[in-house]
């Protein structure tokens, strides 16, 4: 780690250092989906594209491999629902690369943004 960011680190908003699982939760969706959006459309930013998929796959595949296991507290049928989203958005991530639009995929995400928004709001 280089003097800089020592810095930072050091002198950071308390704030930052205090965060709740919803709200790394939401900060994982706000990155991923913000990565999905800025994503060119042109040849040239394919990579770029197909990252971004990749990225919010391996956030679904997280969320969805916590969820399954016998150990998660939440409801069975928001568990189930999570699953299936979990599932279409690897589904669609490869239609995306064929061409398919990417806004199914940040219509999700954003509507789990508001979801753990407002569940954070309530505690």
């Amino acid at each position: 780690m280089n003097a800089l960011r020592k810095a930072q680190s050091a002198y950071r908003n308390d704030s930052q250092a205090i965060r709740t699982d919803r709200g790394t939760e939401y900060e994982a969706f706000a990155r991923t989906t913000h990565r999905l959006k800025t994503a060119g459309t042109d040849p040239a930013a394919r990579p770029v594209l197909a990252a971004a998929l990749h990225e919010n796959r391996r956030l679904w595949a997280t969320l969805a491999a916590d969820v399954a296991s016998d150990a998660n507290a939440l409801p069975t049928d928001l568990r189930a629902r999570i699953l299936y989203l979990a599932e279409f958005t690897r589904r669609h991530s490869s239609l995306v690369l064929k061409g398919a639009s990417r806004a199914p995929l940040l219509e999700i995400n954003t509507a789990m943004m508001r979801g753990l928004r407002k569940k954070g709001e309530q505690t």
